[in-house]
């Protein structure tokens, strides 16, 4: 276990989440943690809630895609000279008290990636939704070689290698499935899942993810990788085993405070 976090800082992609950014962003400041907003083009009132934040802030001028955003979060993130990102949606989904367990979990797995998994009150998922999400852990396990619980969450933990691979050539939605393979299989990346709950209020906006469209990009992208990696049977045998899951902070594990660590 590493003495101390690496220096860290929250990321926020976020596009008209006018409901809920301020709520989110504000939790986050809460905690001591530095924040950097991506707004992905908003036309609501997003960006002049965020003006009034004490937040980096970073605005495209029209919609590029949440793989974009991340890569651009990425990369200024790096530009400041933190060492990890801890990524969170903006729509309220994602909260900030689920935080100091995925840094705990980071501590005691350095440089692996660490992902929230929504693996608790699943039965608030949608059926169709869950259904996805089930066949893309089924798929994307695969491409990665080893199993990983919730692979369409967007709360995760990217240590500085997975920064590193910004550039991959994937956009939108695929971003995040080809961070996930590349850092598995370029890199041997370990992945480990911290269970958060399955948030689906009632009032929350209809998810930018588009069913049919991002998950045939998502699928093809993943066959794609599959098979330019080879040794596919081994592959499906690696990946289709039990995901490392750490339930809660473990004993012993350093202070977070300050949130955004020292090195």
């Amino acid at each position: 276990m590493n003495a101390a976090l690496p220096r860290w800082c929250v990321l926020i992609p976020c596009l008209n989440e006018e409901r809920a950014i301020r709520g989110v962003v504000e939790s986050v400041l809460a905690l001591g943690a530095p924040v950097i907003v991506v707004d992905d083009g908003s036309d609501d009132r997003t960006p002049a809630i965020l003006a009034t934040l004490p937040v980096t802030l970073l605005r495209h001028t029209q919609r590029l895609g949440k793989g974009q955003a991340l890569r651009d979060g990425f990369r200024e993130a790096l530009r400041q000279g933190y060492e990890a990102v801890l990524t969170m949606d903006g729509d309220g989904q994602h909260l900030a008290a689920d935080i100091p367990r995925i840094v705990a979990a980071a501590a005691a797995c350095p440089g692996q990636l660490v992902i929230g998994a929504r693996l608790l009150d699943k039965a608030q998922q949608p059926k169709a939704r869950r259904r996805a999400n089930a066949f893309a852990d089924w798929g994307i396990s695969w491409g990665c070689g080893q199993p990983v619980a919730d692979t369409q969450s967007g709360q995760r933990w990217y240590p500085r290698a997975a920064l590193d691979l910004a550039d991959l050539p994937a956009e939108d939605f695929v971003f995040e499935a080809a961070i996930l393979i590349a850092a598995s299989r370029e890199l041997g990346m370990g992945v480990v899942a911290v269970p958060i709950a399955s948030r689906y209020p009632a009032t929350a906006r209809h998810s930018h993810l588009l069913p049919v469209r991002d998950t045939l990009r998502i699928t093809a992208y993943t066959i794609g990788r599959v098979l330019h990696y080879g040794r596919v049977a081994r592959s499906y045998r690696r990946s289709h085993t039990a995901p490392r899951v750490i339930d809660s902070a473990p004993e012993g594990s350093p202070a977070l405070a300050p949130m955004h660590g020292t090195r």
